[in-house]
């Protein structure tokens, strides 16, 4: 148990290590990619050669940030087959199909129409060129749409049935997979907030011309996309974010109580605005959740319901069964549905011994049996039931800093675009400079607020692979801990290289850039 328990961390790690590298260009791609097809529509319309030397500018940085970012996506995709065969061969048949779809659908969308944009300046005409750049744009957001509904299946797995006879989950539905609630938001969540990220490095970037007076004109015309596209990103951020707790109080409800460190739940449930969590507080004790903390009354049945009345259970609501599930029935506690999965394993070597022996009668039977009790089958693998509660402390600190930097980051896009259309503001040299340097800031804490979202949504999920259905011991390949260490350290050394590639090449061509005068065409 110990030697999986090794694996089984290992092979966690690595995934979020390359996840982690890989979501560091995603969401600059999709930002630039939309920000870069604004400016050089301005282009068309004007026919400003200004405006071309800017779209050129933003272009090349977003050329090198996707080439890298392609790099480390098709590493992350190959990681599942293998250190997650057992979670590719249970499932394949479902997440195969929206990865697939991404790759000959969005991929090559995207390969086709970006070599168009970068060397068909003069090649093509000016209304091709532009057409190619927004298709750029878009494939690389349709790329997204695929690989984030794959995800949202494994938050809620939709549209399929598990099949005793070959042991796998089967699709009985795409468009379920496709369009369940959770895909739907998840893919506008993360979207739009990959158009926050590009506007905050727009406008961080410019700050930094202007705190060395150059290109005053090139970083004044820059922001005024920027900033739009990041205020009206972070303003469709905060929207989807409201549905994405809605579905997540209704399909992962141990992931919301969470999010909020709430242990015991209760109608017209308040949620905290600012807290510290007590380190001694166990699901087995009657600690204080909280040393201290800051609450808005009703404020989480608001967000989970919609009714400030409703009740919110809390972890140990849900491990005790304290609730009512989706129809309306009163919830099993964790021990009963442990009981249940344990019965439904049983049941299938029941079924495999009746369809050796050609007994269809009892196998027909018996598969019946297992569709009807198959939901629990997962929590047949728990140890014990607190296994189903997940990083409390990480979750909750991660929630609250994510909401946090978005209510900052919609004040600011505020005050950027009133400074861009009324720059007599930001005139005094005292104030400029701050204002400068809060824009640089920015840039971190946006990219800090985005890896937030994605902590709270893999780590509120823990322990599972497939929510409710696969454990993460339950999913990783038969491999030895060793093998997995050693790849994970060549990985991190080699992801390192190119993410220091990456910024070492971009602070180049902003340095180089910041030199010329872009106020004209090169």
């Amino acid at each position: 148990m110990e030697d999986l328990t090794t694996v089984v961390d290992w092979s966690r790690a690595q995934f979020a290590l390359t996840a982690i590298y890989h979501w560091l260009f995603v969401p600059l791609t999709l930002g630039l990619g939309l920000i870069v097809a604004i400016m050089e529509t301005l282009y068309y319309r004007t026919r400003s050669e200004k405006w071309l030397a800017t779209t050129k500018f933003w272009m090349t940085i977003f050329g090198v940030n996707f080439a890298i970012g392609v790099a480390t996506g098709i590493i992350l995709e190959f990681e599942f087959g293998t250190n997650w065969s057992n979670y590719s061969w249970f499932v394949g048949d479902i997440f195969g199909a929206p990865l697939a779809i991404e790759g000959i659908l969005a991929f090559f969308m995207e390969a086709t129409f970006i070599a168009v944009m970068f060397f068909g300046w003069k090649k093509v005409s000016p209304r091709f060129h532009l057409a190619s750049t927004w298709l750029t744009a878009v494939g690389a957001s349709l790329s997204a749409l695929w690989i984030l509904v794959a995800n949202a299946w494994m938050q809620y797995p939709a549209g399929c049935e598990f099949n005793p006879a070959t042991m796998r989950n089967e699709m009985t539905s795409f468009w379920q997979v496709a369009l369940s609630p959770v895909a739907i938001s998840k893919v506008l969540h993360t979207v739009t907030s990959a158009w926050a990220l590009g506007g905050a490095f727009v406008v961080g970037v410019c700050a930094w011309m202007l705190l060395r007076k150059r290109n005053t004109e090139h970083c004044q015309r820059s922001p005024k996309v920027g900033a739009w596209a990041g205020l009206v990103g972070i303003v469709l951020t905060s929207i989807s974010g409201d549905t994405s707790a809605v579905t997540v109080a209704k399909y992962q409800p141990m992931k919301l109580a969470a999010m909020e460190g709430l242990y015991k739940g209760s109608t017209e449930q308040a949620i905290v605005a600012f807290g510290i969590l007590n380190p001694a507080k166990t699901v087995t004790n009657d600690e204080d959740p909280y040393l201290f903390d800051i609450s808005i009354p009703y404020g989480l049945s608001l967000l989970a319901t919609h009714d400030y009345k409703a009740f919110v259970p809390g972890i140990n609501d849900i491990i005790d069964g304290n609730m009512v599930t989706q129809e309306g029935d009163s919830a099993l506690s964790i021990a009963q549905r442990m009981e249940r999965g344990k019965q439904v394993k049983e049941l299938l070597a029941q079924f495999h011994t009746a369809e050796r022996a050609g007994n269809k009668l009892a196998s027909d039977s018996l598969a019946t049996a297992i569709k009807a009790d198959f939901k629990h089958f997962g929590y047949a693998y728990l140890d014990t039931p607190e296994e189903a509660v997940p990083n409390v402390p990480l979750t909750f600190y991660t929630f609250h800093l994510m909401v946090t930097v978005g209510g900052y980051l919609v004040l600011f896009f505020v005050l950027a675009l009133l400074l861009v259309y009324k720059p007599k503001f930001a005139k005094f040299d005292k104030w400029s400079k701050i204002w400068y340097w809060l824009c640089i800031i920015t840039v971190p804490l946006t990219y800090l607020c985005s890896a937030c979202g994605w902590i709270v949504a893999e780590v509120g999920r823990q322990p599972w692979t497939i929510q409710d259905l696969m454990l993460n011991k339950v999913a990783i390949s038969d491999l030895s801990a060793g093998y997995v260490q050693i790849t994970f350290w060549i990985f991190a050394v080699v992801f390192t290289a190119l993410l220091i590639a990456d910024v070492s090449i971009i602070c180049k061509q902003i340095s180089k850039k910041s030199l010329t005068d872009l106020n004209t065409a090169e």
